[in-house]
């Protein structure tokens, strides 16, 4: 892949600097610079700069200020300034950025600052499709799932394909399951409405008034614009009006795989995915470390298959039997760790997600 005798230069956009880590848009920007190797990245680092590694270990990184949290409107608005001034020394702009209520506004005004450069358009997802009427596509638009895919063609987006997210295996190996312990069932949610924890506690308590013994782990982060009194204090009366005694509630994880290889079984299972990725991040890393998970029957987790156990969403019912038939079947579990681990080598790893990412380079600066 060049563009005559140079690497095609590639500024990569997401709504905050790929050294936040706590967003989907920037997760998964990070992974395409880290797997596409033929291209020089530019992109946006938080300043001041904090400690740890490097999100990226290649490319340029560009300073910009940065508050702690998730972007606000005044950040968008200077880092869409910026990347209209850095577009002009580049050969193609990667946005990786999620329709949420700041996008058909963003959709307008900033191409046409571009001057005409080729835009590539990654989706995680889409936080309401009202909000597609206002939108306009920025150039070729790529999801990570049939089922948006769908969504965004039929509101005008254009042939859109899809490229389905991507697991660092190395980062996150295959780990035996944990013995001698209490089993601990892991909970990914947002706490407030359709969030998935009120939905995961219920179901706990149906597994646990079933018979099944387990720990209770809630990683309990909040929605971008979501405010909550207590948040935890109203978790804790829900678990004990469900008979759940041994939970524990965690807000943000710094590093999640020494958590995710603690744990027997992910519960992800919010009734509304909103801005987060098609297919969480969070699921495919504890597929790839050995860990069978339980979703909520949502269209976007169709490329999963049988992989995943699914249960109809807000089915606390269902979830909680499942749950419980899982915790008690070693067999079962070991069955479903195995074709995890199997299905992220062979649907979601590196290889495959970088291929397809440099093929759509290559036709873009080809054009």
């Amino acid at each position: 892949m060049s563009t005559g005798a140079h690497r095609p230069r590639v500024l990569l956009l997401a709504s905050g600097p790929l050294d936040r880590e706590d967003g989907a848009d920037t997760q998964l920007a990070a992974a395409v610079a880290d797997a596409v190797t033929d291209a020089d990245f530019t992109w946006f680092a938080r300043w001041p700069r904090r400690g740890g590694p490097r999100p990226v270990e290649r490319g340029r990184p560009v300073p910009l200020p940065a508050p702690d949290g998730p972007p606000r409107l005044p950040h968008r608005l200077q880092m869409a300034a910026a990347g209209a001034v850095l577009a002009r020394r580049v050969d193609l702009v990667h946005a990786v950025l999620a329709v949420d209520d700041g996008f058909p506004l963003f959709s307008r005004l900033w191409p046409p600052l571009l001057r005409g450069k080729p835009v590539l358009h990654t989706v995680p997802g889409v936080q309401d499709p009202r909000l597609l009427r206002r939108s306009r596509p920025l150039g070729q638009t790529v999801a990570l799932s049939s089922a948006t895919a769908k969504v965004l063609s039929a509101a005008g987006f254009g042939q859109v394909l899809v490229v389905p997210p991507v697991v660092r295996l190395d980062r996150w190996p295959y780990t035996p399951r944990p013995s001698g312990t209490t089993p601990r069932v892991l909970v990914i949610g947002h706490h407030g409405p359709h969030g998935g924890m009120e939905e995961a506690v219920m179901a706990a308590g149906v597994a646990a008034r079933a018979g099944a013994r387990f720990r209770l782990t809630l990683v309990l982060r909040s929605r971008t614009g979501h405010h909550v009194r207590a948040p935890d204090a109203s978790v804790r009366a829900l678990a004990e009006r469900e008979g759940l005694r041994d939970l524990e509630i965690l807000g943000y994880v710094p590093d999640m795989r020494e958590l995710v290889a603690s744990a027997d079984v992910l519960l992800f299972v919010p009734r509304v995915l909103g801005v987060r990725s098609d297919v969480p991040l969070t699921v495919l890393e504890a597929l790839s470390t050995g860990r069978p998970v339980i979703l909520g029957d949502h269209p976007q987790f169709a490329a999963l298959g049988d992989t995943v156990l699914r249960a109809p969403v807000g089915d606390a019912r269902r979830t909680g039997h499942l749950l419980r038939q899982l915790l008690d079947r070693p067999h079962w579990w070991q069955v479903l760790s195995e074709q995890g681990r199997a299905t992220v080598e062979e649907r979601f790893g590196p290889e495959r997600f970088a291929a397809r990412y440099a093929r759509l380079y290559r036709e873009l600066l080809n054009r």
